[in-house]
């Protein structure tokens, strides 16, 4: 297929340059001091809330009157705690229920919710100002580094695949939704015509369904750039490539939408208003059937420039799985270090996980891996972390964190000037995540349970593990009636999986979008665990320090449970 640029690419790319320039000549200039960048950010966020419920309380003037940089951050370690979700909830509450300055000036322009390590998803803040500061000066900037990689990449059409951008309401009508879906709604208007689909499609609540209209849709189009953040996302959208394909070349014939889909009325429409025939497109999908049998992106999709996706941590695993798919002369760009709470940085070259911290839009901290379980770690600036150690970090931002916990664990990679490159390695504090689900142990916990109230089974042990190359969890159960049928335990486990995607909302989206597969069953012999500790004090572990944590992602330790598998 010959590239056919689309309308306003030019115009597209000139903007995008002319901005993003500007972003990355600020960040260059700003990196070469990352104690002066690190202590403006600082002062200005303080100064931004000092009025506020929180400033007030945790003494934000007194902070501020501090004459240099070191005395600034002194004081505000002093008089500001390190903080989880859990730490701030009660102000965010009192933002959902109308109150305004709690923890910034005003109201929230909107919340972004997440799993969080209850029963009840994170909600985070988003003000208008983190909103234009960082989320949209950043968007900008990391669609022109895309440019500097690759200059075709928005001469196609973009897939694009993200979450709503509103899903309710808090109590006092504020709405809550996702991050992603925000930042593709507010593109400048000239950029919206990138985008293979309408954003509609993500109202879509069946995945087959919306895989399918994802899929149909952007294969009749010249798709030069893919935005996931995750890999798993592109082996479903293959999957669904792989099932439906022979649909796909008939809706595209005769410009349709596939009656057989559960699509609600109102989006089939929008979604349908776009389409027409195109028989020459079918015919050359079908001709590429015939010759190469199972069709890949590669195939489909022969101009792609960029493909936009986590590299880091378990992502890598999915990445391997479809990276010889796409065409050879497609890169892989590191989404970068992003989450609801807080996108740090920028992944400023193709085929690198590195991302550069951006110290002169948030206020970093740092603990020290072997420091983490110390009730009073040491804390490291930006500036002082060393290349080759494993951090775990805390941010301050304008939308209401105050040296909040990030719980992910980062390796220093090296430098841009003097701010560091970071790479996520995994997530801390007995949280798991294969696919971006965030898992926690005290949900698993809590989930299981509830299962045996609700069986009527006591456990006598149990404990989950994460298999990363099955993109599944197994869950080893020890009954206290060791003559427990297996089709009983078989529905322990069903329950525990409707709790956890009651409990967790990622978890949820990822099992309903089959990224993360049904879970395994293991019963085990009497006295599992007796022998399972046992075991590993042989191995060298000390008795008076043995700790097993109940859910992991630990290749060695579930080999040691194999031998305490029920026959």
């Amino acid at each position: 297929m010959k590239l056919k640029k689309i309308k306003g690419w030019w115009l597209i790319r000139l903007a995008l340059t002319i901005v993003g320039k500007k972003g990355l000549g600020e960040l260059k200039r700003a990196s070469k001091n990352a104690e002066k960048s690190q202590e403006q950010v600082l002062r200005s966020l303080l100064e931004y809330a000092k009025d506020t419920v929180y400033g007030k309380e945790h003494h934000f003037d007194d902070i501020l009157a501090a004459d240099s940089a070191g005395e600034l951050f002194a004081r505000y370690r002093k008089y500001v705690p390190m903080n989880d979700y859990e730490d701030l909830a009660p102000y965010i509450e009192r933002h959902k229920n109308g109150e305004a300055s709690v923890l910034f000036p005003g109201k929230p322009m909107m919340y972004g919710t997440t799993s969080g390590t209850t029963k009840e998803p994170k909600w985070i803040p988003l003000t208008e100002r983190y909103h234009q500061e960082v989320a949209t000066k950043m968007n900008q900037t990391w669609f022109y580094t895309l440019i500097q990689n690759k200059p075709s990449v928005f001469y196609g059409k973009t897939l694009s695949i993200v979450g709503k951008a509103v899903e309710g309401a808090a109590p006092d009508g504020t709405v809550y939704g996702s991050i992603s879906g925000i930042m593709q709604r507010d593109i400048p208007q000239f950029m919206k015509t990138i985008y293979s689909a309408p954003a509609d499609i993500f109202w879509i609540s069946d995945y087959k369904s919306r895989y399918y209209a994802l899929m149909r849709i952007s294969i009749e189009q010249d798709i030069t750039l893919i935005i996931t953040a995750n890999p798993s996302t592109l082996v479903e959208l293959q999957n669904n490539a792989n099932e439906f394909y022979d649909e796909y070349v008939s809706d595209i014939e005769k410009g349709i939408l596939s009656t057989k889909l559960n699509i609600p009325q109102e989006i089939r429409t929008v979604l349908e208003a776009n389409l027409k025939p195109n028989p020459g497109r079918a015919q050359e999908l079908r001709e590429l059937k015939a010759k190469h049998g199972v069709v890949l992106p590669k195939h489909y999709w022969p101009n792609m420039q960029v493909v936009n996706v986590w590299m880091c941590g378990n992502t890598r695993v999915y990445l391997e799985k479809v990276k010889n798919s796409f065409a050879p002369g497609a890169v892989f760009h590191e989404f970068s270090y992003f989450s609801t709470e807080c996108r740090a940085g920028l992944v400023l070259k193709s085929n690198t996980l590195d991302t550069v911290s951006f110290g002169h839009k948030l206020y970093f901290e740092f603990i020290h891996e072997s420091d983490l379980n110390n009730p009073n770690p040491r804390i490291y600036q930006l500036g002082e972390v060393k290349k080759g150690e494993r951090y775990c970090m805390l941010v301050t931002n304008s939308a209401g964190l105050y040296r909040y916990n990030m719980t992910d664990l980062l390796e220093i990679t090296g430098w841009y000037n003097q701010f560091p490159l970071i790479k996520f390695v995994q997530k801390t504090n007995g949280t798991i995540s294969l696919t971006g689900e965030k898992l926690h142990e005290r949900q698993f916990i809590e989930a299981v349970h509830a299962a045996e109230k609700k069986h009527n089974t006591p456990l006598k042990f149990f404990v989950g593990f994460a298999d990363v190359n099955k993109s599944a969890y197994r869950f080893y159960f020890e009954p206290s009636d060791q003559s427990l049928p297996r089709e009983k335990a078989e529905e322990i486990t069903k329950t525990v999986d409707s709790l956890l995607r009651q409990y967790n909302p990622e978890y949820a989206d990822k099992r309903n979008s089959n990224r993360v597969k049904d879970p395994e069953t293991v019963l085990l012999i009497k006295d599992s665990f007796e022998q399972f500790k046992a075991s590993c004090i042989e191995r060298g572990f000390r008795d008076g320090q043995f700790k097993l944590n109940l859910l992991m992602q630990d290749v060695q330790r579930e080999a040691l449970f194999s031998e305490l598998i029920k026959k």
